[in-house]
């Protein structure tokens, strides 16, 4: 196998190993869209004032009960 015929067989590997690499590339690229959602925009959920001030509300009676049970 003389030098030029290597060099024909590791160019021919290397074009075969770029064109792998692109199609992984385009599957990550369209892997990378899913589990989004179809919104344009995203949105987060958030609570209102009162919402928060009746969890807090709850959470402080659940404490209280808490430490009026262990002064007995």
């Amino acid at each position: 196998m003389s030098i030029n015929d290597a060099l024909s067989v590791l160019k021919a590997e290397q074009q075969r190993i770029e064109s792998q690499i692109k199609q992984l590339d385009a599957a990550i690229t369209g892997l990378r869209g899913i589990g989004k959602g179809s919104r344009v925009g995203s949105r987060k959920n958030r609570m209102s004032a009162a919402g928060r001030a009746r969890i807090a509300a709850a959470q402080r009676a659940r404490w209280a009960k808490l430490k009026a049970a262990k002064k007995k």
